[in-house]
This record gives structure tokens, C-alpha cells and sequence, in this order.
């Protein structure tokens, strides 16, 4: 693609800090992940950061640290990657899918009640593109009922709630440094919580099941290696250091579109700004109206990928997925879900994508939607 979806923005910096520790012993469990995990806890307000390999191993020992298992559901949303409803399958848990709010596209908290029964025990809360969830609500519905909530704060580092970074709101939190991601190790992840004992047990699942003992044939339980190299640490710290400037210039992309197509008919563009909230611009995700089909988006995709320009759709609903339809078919209604699903359209988003690779995708864009 001559404009790709996504792309890292790698400096010479980061080049530099990566090397640094190839020049070293310690490219495993030395003190770039301490360093990383402290940088991470400090920047969100939490207690406690530990670093793994991806923000789907994150999930997963979430859901095991809280002791969430075989028989229990937890509530998640289907419009949203699949490792979130995964994470609830990998300990024999059923995730139960909740419609989303047809704006921020997040779990919608009118909904999450009716959808609690005697086997619930925690919700996931997905911040959706970046955009925090309306966590005031879902943490006193999960209080009222003694759910546990996790944030998926995967998409959204930096986004603030009432003026709190997400992901340290709940009782544990995730984030996840794929290369499309606001900041990247290249891969990795981070669970963060203000909770110790929460910290312990993600700590030690996260290293084969070790305890603090010395002993390195010591595992007092199952666990798994999810750890992270000190490689991919050197990395996030160097990223970290410019978040700021990072999140500005992506919110500055977001504007740039949002001017371009705000009055483009058909077209519904993500709000900029949302009471009580500060979005974290992971991706720009525009819904065509009601007047086009999900044939005429898939159209589009094609249109803009013959032309040299990449575009995305976010999400395939995961309650329509193949592996899902024996449990999900004929118990899930999310005419939400589904709906925004069909019609929306990811625009190519990364730091370093010019003003003029902006213009053109979005002439390309309203040129191929005039004549629906």
C-alpha cells in the first residue's frame, strides 16, 4: 500500500536502545523489564505494572488471577477484538456479549444488568478505539452486584477518565504495544493493578508458575511463559519518554479528518471530545449511514486497496464469528453491534502519515461514496 493502515514510528533513539542491550548479557529478565514495568505503573497511577508478551497474555492472567474459571460467565462486548472473549474461553469461563452505546461504540451500562446472573462474576470493559468507557456506571453496577471489572485498556494508553489514565480505574488493567498501537515494543503488553495480591499472582502465572524463591525449579502452581524481553522493554521505555508528543500529533491527525469529512453526507466521523473524558487516538473509524450495506463497504475497502490505500474494518463482531456461532447463534441479540459493524471503515492512522496522504485518502474516500 502506497498509504498504509498503520505503521510504527521508530526513532534512532529507539534504534540506539535496543542495541544498547544486545551489547549486554541481560536480553531476558534483567532490569529493562523492571525499568519498563516502573515506567508503566508511574505513567498510569497503579501500584503495580507487569510486563508480558501481548496484551492477549495480559487478559488471560487476568481472568486466572482472579480466580475466574469453569461455570462462571463474564460479561464483554462482541463489537471488539476476539482475544477478549478468548481470554474468558482459555479458562473454560463463558463470555456473555452486551450490546454497545451507538456512539462511543463501548459497552453500553443500560444494558449490562439484564444481562447479570447468579454465575457472573466480573465484566470486561473495552475502551474502544481509545475512547474511555463510561466507567462511573460500570463500577457502581459492578459494586451493587461484587463483580470484578477489568479494563481492556489495550487501545487506549493515555486516554483519561474524570481525569484518571484508564486501565488503573478497575480492579486490574491490561495494555497491549502491537506495532498499530499508540506506542509499540513490537510485541508486548502490560497488566497493571492497585491490588497486591492481584500483582503477585499475575507476577508469578506470567513466569511458570515461580514463586520469589531463588530456586528456579521452584513452581508452586500452573503458569505459563508469558514473559517479555528486556529487547522489547528498551523499546517501551524509549516510546514512553514521548507519549505526550505522541498522543498530540495523533489527536492533531484525528482533527485533520475530522475537518475534511464532518460535513461529508452519509458519513458519521467519531466525536472529538466527550464529557468527563480524554480520548487516546489509537484509530479514526468512520460508519457510513444507514443508506449503504455492508456490500457497498466491502466495496469501498476494495475500491481504496486498488487505488494504493489501506483501509480497515473494525470489528468483525465476535458473537458472528465462526468458532462462536454454536454458543452465541440464536441467544445473542446485539442489533447495535451488528449494525455499526457493517458500516465501519478504519482510515489509514499513524504518527508520521502526511498532511497530503490525509487529503488524498479523504478525496479518494468522498469521491467512491457520492454515487451509492
Amino acid at each position: 500500500m502506497r498509504i498504509p493502515l498503520s505503521a510504527p514510528e521508530i526513532t534512532e533513539q529507539d534504534i540506539e536502545a535496543v542495541s544498547g542491550v544486545l551489547r549486554t548479557s541481560s536480553l531476558s529478565m534483567g532490569p529493562k523489564v523492571g525499568e519498563f514495568e516502573r515506567t508503566i505503573s508511574h505513567y498510569v497511577g497503579a501500584s503495580d505494572a507487569i510486563a508480558v508478551n501481548s496484551g492477549t497474555s495480559g487478559l488471560h492472567l487476568c481472568i486466572r488471577a482472579l480466580g475466574i474459571s469453569e461455570g462462571d460467565e463474564v460479561l464483554v462486548p462482541s463489537f471488539t477484538f476476539i482475544a477478549v472473549a478468548n481470554a474468558v474461553r482459555y479458562e473454560r469461563a463463558t463470555p456473555v456479549f452486551v450490546d454497545v452505546d451507538p456512539q462511543t461504540l463501548n459497552l453500553d451500562p443500560s444494558l449490562l444488568e439484564r444481562a447479570i446472573t447468579a454465575r457472573t462474576r466480573a465484566i470486561i470493559v473495552v475502551h474502544t478505539f481509545g475512547c474511555p468507557a463510561e466507567l462511573a456506571d460500570i463500577l457502581q453496577i459492578a459494586r451493587r452486584h461484587g463483580l470484578f471489572v477489568v479494563e481492556d485498556a489495550c487501545e487506549a494508553i493515555g486516554a483519561e477518565y474524570q481525569g484518571q489514565k484508564v486501565g488503573a480505574l478497575g480492579d486490574v488493567g491490561v495494555f497491549a504495544f502491537y506495532p498499530n498501537k499508540q506506542i509499540t515494543t513490537g510485541e508486548g503488553g502490560a497488566v497493571v493493578t492497585n491490588h497486591s495480591e492481584i500483582a503477585l499472582q499475575v507476577r508469578k502465572l506470567r513466569n511458570q508458575g515461580r514463586d520469589d524463591s531463588e530456586d528456579w525449579f521452584q513452581h508452586t502452581e500452573l503458569g505459563y511463559n508469558y514473559r517479555i524481553s528486556d529487547i522489547h522493554c528498551a523499546l517501551g521505555i524509549e516510546q514512553l519518554k514521548r507519549i505526550d508528543a505522541i498522543l498530540d500529533r495523533r489527536e492533531w491527525i484525528a482533527r485533520q479528518y475530522s475537518d475534511a469529512l464532518g460535513s461529508v453526507p452519509d458519513l458519521i466521523i467519531p466525536a472529538m471530545a466527550l464529557p468527563r473524558r480524554k480520548i487516546s487516538w489509537f484509530v479514526y473509524v468512520i460508519r457510513l449511514s444507514s443508506r449503504f450495506d455492508q456490500a457497498h463497504r466491502d466495496w469501498i475497502v476494495n475500491e481504496m486497496k486498488s487505488r494504493g490505500i489501506a483501509l480497515g474494518r473494525y470489528f468483525a463482531p465476535i458473537h458472528l464469528q465462526p468458532i462462536y456461532q454454536p454458543s452465541a447463534s440464536g441467544k445473542t441479540a446485539l442489533p447495535v453491534t451488528e449494525f455499526q459493524a457493517s458500516r465501519s471503515l478504519a482510515l489509514p492512522f499513524f504518527n508520521r502519515i502526511r498532511e497530503e496522504e490525509i487529503k488524498e485518502v479523504c478525496q479518494t474516500l468522498v469521491e467512491l461514496i457520492r454515487p451509492a
